[in-house]
């Protein structure tokens, strides 16, 4: 929690200067207040003027609402502290987010990032807003108040000594049932939210496969565990309300109990302070009760932010594995060299690319072909760094890619995955992604080139309006529109991911045939399953299992590579291979 707080502003600890300072303020107003009804009821008592007890009457008014103004103040301090504390924490956590390799993020998982930079921060909020307030007020309200009534009444003191015991002890009780069950409320709110994510998400297939049942009662059993592990908090916590009411109502029963008590054995004389002192107590003693219930309001509310605070902080203190480099330009514009590069996930034992070796030059189209998990994707994700090498070196434009700046290194790509993402917004906004300022002769030559012609039959146009995720166009669609995307950045390095799996065989054809032209004095890298799409490639390499078992263009390989030919063999037919 400190560690987090740290990082606040010096704007921020001016107010909460002020903060304390007013709460200061508002604790002597509220003590002054038993000091004048003291007063009142002493001149009540001997026949005082009207005039002395309007007079005291209204120094308590005054101390009141001196009292209200300092409370607001400090509300609206603490209010702004809170606010922008969340502001600036879920900005950190974005921006760390961005930074994180997809190790990072599998290891968190993104339905956990996104209760962190929301939930977690939210229970931050609340006790940053509340604690400010009664974390300071309460303390020094307490040991004033005591101060007030310290060597009056011994037996008034022994009562108001009980009393904070019994809370003290509440306060205890609640920490250590409750505490460790925040953590695991943390853990069933990420995995409620995983599951509604994958319904979400999933939605087509959940409907497909007649499993709705099955998702609801996976979403049943961790919403019942969630509900029931807050429910036992909630009812410990239930148990404040009434032992605070219990132990206040007591206390103030005791005193008036023992003060008639010693009222009657007394002395006339001492009758009179017997009774101001009565009065006295149990004005501090229900100040010195509520500080402590103020307290264990924030034992209430502490422990769930001190869980949060360790989760947040997990994310902001997880050292990023790609690292960015200081480089910015190569001296060979438009390579890619692979030199001794093997790869293995994090914590896998195999490797999953070994010892690949190539080199593409400027102008040039490599492919990969290979069966399903020999390491194409893996092989080429390396590039924009999604992951680091293992071993070896990859070299774009002469310069190993852990030295590039990353800004740099991704300007210099133009990456198409198979399931291309699009974002909630328009088709020129998705295709223009991340550009402020749009070129509409790019944005058309994309258009064109990418082959989504269907963006022109679409009720208007490029402004028409695309759902996130691309859930209002077909497969095809957007994979046509990630090229136009990849097309619009005109870089020096095309990589497409297995990017026409989902098109029909004359769209791939015109769209290669586009791309050859419009791309020819770019580098291309092209992932594929379809032989179709690779063979006027200028070096294909074929992979099994991780390693480069052929490397050469489509007639050699026919020739040199048994694994190139049997899939030659299986999707064109003998018949074509003679």
């Amino acid at each position: 929690m400190i560690k987090l707080f740290k990082n606040l502003s010096k704007k921020a600890y001016l107010y909460v200067f002020l903060s304390i300072v007013f709460v200061v303020v508002q604790v002597l107003l509220d003590l002054k207040l038993p000091d004048y009804m003291t007063n009142i009821t002493t001149l009540v008592q001997t026949s005082g003027s009207v005039h002395d007890i309007f007079i005291q009457g209204v120094y308590m008014l005054l101390c009141a609402s001196g009292s209200l103004i300092g409370s607001v103040i400090v509300s609206y301090l603490a209010t702004y502290l809170a606010s922008s504390f969340g502001e600036k924490t879920r900005k950190r956590i974005y921006e760390k987010v961005l930074g994180f390799s997809m190790e990072e993020i599998k290891d968190f998982s993104v339905s956990s990032l996104i209760t962190r930079t929301t939930n977690d921060v939210g229970q931050i909020q609340m006790l940053i807003s509340f604690g400010l307030q009664a974390l300071i007020k309460a303390p020094i309200m307490a040991v004033l108040a005591i101060l007030k009534i310290a060597g009056k009444n011994m037996k008034f003191s022994m009562l108001t000594f009980i009393a904070v015991v019994l809370l003290l002890i509440l306060i205890v009780v609640i920490v250590v049932l409750v505490m460790p069950r925040f953590k695991i409320v943390q853990k069933l709110t990420d995995n409620l939210n995983r599951i509604t994510r994958e319904n979400l998400t999933g939605i087509r297939v959940i409907r497909t496969f007649n499993a709705s049942d099955y998702q609801t009662d996976k979403f049943n059993d961790a919403n019942n565990k969630l509900t029931n592990t807050q429910l036992f908090n909630q009812r410990v916590m239930g148990l404040m309300s009434p032992f605070m009411s219990l132990v206040m109502s007591s206390l103030t029963l005791g005193i008036y109990l023992v003060g008639a008590i010693l009222i009657k054995d007394a002395n006339l004389p001492d009758k009179l302070t017997i009774f101001s002192d009565m009065v006295v107590f149990s004005t501090y003693a229900m100040q010195i009760v509520m500080s402590f219930m103020m307290l264990v309001m924030i034992f209430l509310i502490y422990p769930r932010a001190s869980v949060s605070a360790k989760r947040v902080n997990e994310v902001l203190d997880r050292t990023n594995k790609i690292k960015d480099g200081t480089k910015e330009n190569g001296e060979y514009v438009g390579t890619v060299e692979f030199q001794n590069v093997s790869f293995k996930y994090p914590d896998a034992d195999d490797y999953m690319i070994k010892n690949v070796s190539f080199k593409a030059n400027k102008g040039e189209t490599i492919a990969f072909i290979g069966g399903t998990g020999s390491g194409k994707s893996t092989l080429i994700n390396l590039i924009p760094r999604f992951y680091d090498a293992t071993e070896g070196k990859i070299l774009v434009d002469g310069i190993n890619v852990c030295d590039y700046k990353l800004k740099s290194l991704h300007d210099k790509i133009g990456y198409v995955a198979q399931k291309a993402f699009m974002f909630h917004g328009t088709v020129k906004e998705n295709i223009a992604y991340g550009k402020e300022n749009i070129d509409e002769k790019s944005l058309t030559d994309a258009i064109a080139v990418s082959q989504a012609d269907f963006v022109a039959k679409m009720d208007k146009g490029v402004d028409s309006f695309i759902a996130r995720g691309g859930t209002n166009v077909s497969g095809g669609q957007k994979q046509r529109l990630g090229v136009a995307r990849a097309v619009y950045r005109n870089p020096e390095i095309y990589i497409f991911d297995d990017t026409f799996s989902a098109l029909d065989y004359k769209t791939d054809h015109n769209l290669r045939k586009a791309l050859k032209e419009y791309t020819k004095d770019a580098t291309t890298l092209i992932v594929a399953q379809r032989i179709g799409t690779i063979l006027e490639a200028d070096k294909i390499l074929v992979l099994d299992n991780g390693e480069v078992v052929g490397m050469g263009k489509h007639e050699e390989l026919l020739k040199t590579c048994p694994v190139y030919k049997e899939i030659a063999k299986s999707q064109l037919g003998s018949e074509a291979l003679k």
